[in-house]
C-alpha cells in the first residue's frame, strides 16, 4: 500500500523508503489528493514551547490543520513535538483518550529510534486502535548529546567538561526523522485503514 509523505525535508530518508509518495517543500503537500494513508510532518515551529520567538509563514500555521484533516479522512498519524499546542487548537485528544474520529494520540521518544537526544514527542494516529499499533522500541540509559542546552535548576550553565554537559545537535538533525522512526511510521501508516478503527479500544 502507497502512504503519503506530506512535509518532509527535500533530503528527507522517506524518498529512499519503497511504497511512499513524498512531499516536500518543491512539491506543496496541499496539492495532495487523498486516497492513501499518511505520515504527516507539518512544521511545528508556531505551535511548540517558543513559539513566541518562532516567525513562521503567514500560512504555516493552517498546514498543521491541514494535516490533522488528511490524518482524519485518509487515516494516518501526525508527528508533532510533545505538548505541542496544536492538540488544543485543533481538539486532538491527549495521550489515554480516543476522540471522535477514532484517532488518539501515542507519545514516543525519538531517541528510542536512535536519534542522538532525547525528543519528546506525540503521534496523533487514526485508523488503528491502540492495540493493534506496530511494536516499537523503548530504550533506556542517556543520549549522547542534547536538542538545546538549558540551565541547570538553579540558574547555572553546563560547559564543556562538567560532568552533565553534553553536545547540541545539528539544526539538521534536529529536523532530520531518524531512519527506524521513519520505516516505522510507515509501517504505521500502512496499519491504519479506517473502516477498521476499533473506537471502543
Amino acid at each position: 500500500m502507497t502512504v503519503a509523505v506530506l512535509f518532509a525535508r527535500q533530503d528527507s530518508v522517506y524518498k529512499t523508503i519503497s511504497g511512499t509518495d513524498v512531499y516536500d517543500v518543491d512539491r506543496d503537500a496541499r496539492s495532495f489528493g487523498g486516497g492513501f494513508p499518511v505520515v504527516a510532518h507539518p512544521p511545528c515551529r508556531a505551535w511548540g514551547r517558543l513559539r513566541a520567538f518562532a516567525k513562521p509563514r503567514d500560512d504555516e500555521k493552517a498546514l498543521a490543520l491541514f494535516a490533522v484533516e488528511m490524518v482524519r479522512t485518509w487515516g494516518g498519524v501526525l508527528e508533532h513535538p510533545a505538548h505541542s499546542s496544536l492538540w488544543k487548537a485543533a481538539g486532538l485528544p491527549h495521550p489515554g483518550c480516543i476522540d471522535e474520529f477514532g484517532g488518539h494520540t501515542l507519545p514516543i521518544d525519538q531517541f528510542w529510534f536512535g536519534h542522538r537526544a532525547a525528543k519528546a514527542t506525540w503521534l496523533y494516529v487514526c485508523g488503528v486502535s491502540p492495540r493493534r499499533v506496530p511494536a516499537f522500541p523503548m530504550v533506556f540509559g542517556e543520549p549522547t548529546h542534547v536538542i538545546a542546552r538549558a540551565p541547570r535548576p538553579d540558574g547555572t550553565r553546563r560547559r564543556a567538561g562538567d560532568p552533565d554537559w553534553r553536545p547540541e545537535v545539528s539544526k539538521a538533525e534536529r529536523e532530520h526523522t531518524p531512519a527506524a522512526l521513519a520505516s516505522w511510521l510507515v509501517d504505521l501508516a500502512r496499519s491504519c485503514a479506517l473502516r477498521d478503527v476499533a473506537v471502543a479500544a
